[in-house]
Order: C-alpha cells, then structure tokens, then sequence
C-alpha cells in the first residue's frame, strides 16, 4: 500500500522553507513532488524601483553564498547594456573573487555532505578550512559574506603585492589539505558506502530534465558556462571541466572536490599574471534600450540573470534564474525509486539555496489545469474580485 509523507516546509532536514511530498511504498519512493513559494521576497520587481548602481547591493543578497555569482551576472549583462568593457585587471580581480567563492561554496557543501552521511569530524575539518578561504576574502574586500567587490565597469577594490603573498601562501594550506579530503572522501568505507549509488541520475535523464553544474558533470557531461561561453578572463586561463560518470551522490562530491584543485590552479595562475593598469572605468547613468541575457557559472551551476532597459535610471525589468531551480526537475528523479533515509542527502546535493529560486508567480487553475502568470497588480485585482469559496478551489505555485 503507497502512503503520502510531507517534509517540509518546516523540517529538521530542511534549512529553508520548501515542501516536499514523497509517496512511498513501505521505504522505498515511488513518487515525488516539490512545491515551492513558502519565501517569496519579491527581489526582481524590487529591482524596478532601484537605480543600476543600487541593484547591485540588491543582487549581492540574493543569496549569501554564492553572493559574488549574481553581482557578476549582473554587472556583465550591464555593462553590455551600457556599451562598456571592464579593464583586464579589473577583470582579473573580479575572476579571482569568483573561484574564491567556488572554494568557499564547495568547501561548505563538502561539509554539509559529511553532516548528512554521519561523517561529522569530516564536517569540522572542512568547515574549519572554509574560515582561511573566508579570511582571504576578507583581505581583498573588507567583508566575509557579501564582498562588494563588484562595480558597473570593473571592481571596487585593488590587490598589492602583500595580499597577492598573503592569499597564494593561505592557498597552498588549502591545497594540502584537500588532497587530504579527496583521499579520505573517495576511500573511506563507510562514507563512500553511504553515498554510492544514492540518487542516481543517467546522462540521458541529466540532458532532458536541463540539469546544471556539479549535478549535471557529475552524470558524465562536460557542461560548463566557462568554457562554453566564456565570460570574464575564462577565455585566457588553462583549466578543465571535472566531471564524473557515476551518476550518483558520490560522484558529486567527487566532481566538486576536483573542481577544488582546478580552482587553486586558476586563482594562482591569475595572481601571477595579474596585469598593471586600472580596475574600472567610468559608467554612464543610462544605458540604451535594450535588453540582455548574462549567463555564469556559480558554484551551484549555470545563472541566468535576464535585463531589460527603457533608456532610464532603472531597469524595467530584471529576471533570474537560479541553478537551484534548474535542478528541481532532476531532484525529482533522483527521490524516485530511492529509500526514505535518502531524502536528505539526495536533495543536499544539488546544494539547494530555496530562497534563490523563489523568482515569479502563477496562477493554476485547479479545475482545468490552465495556467498563467499573473503581475502584482493584476493579483491583487484577482484577490479582490474572487470570493472565498472559489478561492479554495484555486493554487498559487512559484515558479513553473
């Protein structure tokens, strides 16, 4: 007999708020559903009244990991609008604060994996290393969490050759210590006996379901928005694309501490090469109309930060899409036919940020199944004009 579990959207499993209804047949899932829009923050039409300068504060707080990711996809997609091109040391800088980030975003998933698999020591031990990344970040920025780094033409702030020293010795520690992790995390009996063979996502399956980032190189597909369209100093710097071909929870961890080492390689070659001149150049306040699709490789996968301009101070509209949400439909294939234990990690593993996928609202019709999107007036209007019993028969779900 198959019964319906909720988890979610207040669960200890659970960071942030996201309903999940697993229909299981004794331990094992037959079926899986995600229902999001439980921390809707309403960012992209908040956008709309901010200035181009002032959005950059705003895309920093999209999310508190990956906070680099999203000022990056944004100020590149401006500064094509505006006609502008960033000097190459700015550049440098502004791709060294990117794989800085990765590590730092990594380094956190790989002790979270840990947590979640019962390997807390292997919580400590990276969490531990996260706080030298962290250090380093703040030499360069001033900040820990949301750097500000970036600016619409190149970057705030400049590095010197102490801080050059000072983060190339910090990142051979780093290094040393995760050939250690990547020993450790792929032999361990116990540890790779939890995670292999949980969750698994063929390539086929990771190709239709749009699949990004570790989660989708992890099923054997070399797919990576810094070489396949590279943006910043990707073009210049030597480094591979990791993937791995067991499809399963194992082989994301696996891709994501390879990514660690084809990181170190990057930042120490942009240290090294790091050329003379300015960080910025002067922006216009206006752009022209026209509108722009920026694409970027955060840690969790492809962004998509989509920008239109009026030919004002203000964009007219600014629409993101998260890698999280780009994972949702494969999250749902890897629940399907796994045990109920599972469930935690396999949904860690795509490193879920919720709160970044809550971007647009729609309206399903429950008697007919039609949908549309609706804007914020237009919602109103609707609430204002449906009585209460037709109310109920309708569902409010974010985003399709």
């Amino acid at each position: 007999m198959n019964f319906q579990i909720p988890i979610g959207p207040q669960h200890p499993a659970l960071k942030e708020p996201i309903g999940l209804r697993i229909t299981v047949d004794g331990e094992i899932i037959r079926e899986a559903d995600l229902r999001l829009g439980y921390n809707h923050r309403g960012i992209e039409k908040l956008a709309e009244s901010k200035t181009w300068i002032q959005n950059i504060y705003l895309m920093e707080r999209i999310c508190g990991i990956c906070s680099h990711s999203h000022t990056t996809c944004y100020v590149q997609g401006v500064e094509k609008l505006m006609e502008i091109q960033a000097p190459k040391r700015g550049l440098y800088i502004r791709t060294l604060v990117a794989e800085l980030e990765r590590i730092h975003s990594h380094l956190l998933w790989l002790g979270v994996a840990g947590h979640e698999a019962g390997f807390d020591s292997f919580f400590m031990y990276v969490w531990r290393d996260r706080e030298i990344v962290m250090d380093i970040l703040e030499i360069i920025s001033g900040n820990r969490v949301h750097y500000a780094i970036n600016t619409i033409g190149g970057v705030r702030r400049d590095l010197d050759e102490l801080q050059v020293k000072n983060i190339l010795d910090s990142l051979s520690v780093l290094r040393k210590r995760s050939e250690y992790y990547l020993n450790l995390g792929t032999t361990e009996p116990s540890f790779v006996a939890r995670l292999a063979g949980v969750g698994y996502l063929s390539k086929e399956d990771a190709l239709a379901l749009c699949a990004v980032g570790p989660t989708l190189r992890a099923s054997g597909v070399p797919m990576d928005v810094r070489k396949d369209d590279p943006y910043a100093v990707y073009d210049e710097v030597p480094f591979e694309v990791c993937t791995a071909d067991t499809g399963d929870v194992l082989g994301r961890t696996v891709v994501r501490i390879k990514e660690l080492f084809q990181s170190y390689n990057i930042i120490e070659y942009l240290l090294k090469n790091l050329p003379t001149g300015p960080i910025a150049v002067r922006a216009p306040r206006r752009p022209k109309s026209n509108e722009v699709v920026s694409r970027y490789e955060a840690p969790r996968g492809e962004n998509i930060h989509y920008i239109k301009s009026n030919g004002t101070e203000k964009p007219e509209r600014l629409k993101v899409r998260a890698p999280t949400l780009g994972n949702y439909a494969a999250t749902i294939k890897m629940l399907k036919n796994g045990f109920i234990a599972d469930v935690p990690l396999i949904f860690a593993a795509i490193d879920p940020c919720i709160c970044c996928a809550e971007r647009a609202v729609a309206i399903v019709d429950a008697r007919t199944g039609q949908e549309k999107i609706v804007s914020t007036s237009s919602l109103k209007q609707l609430k204002q004009n449906v009585s209460p019993n037709k109310e109920r028969k309708r569902e409010v779900v974010w985003p399709l």
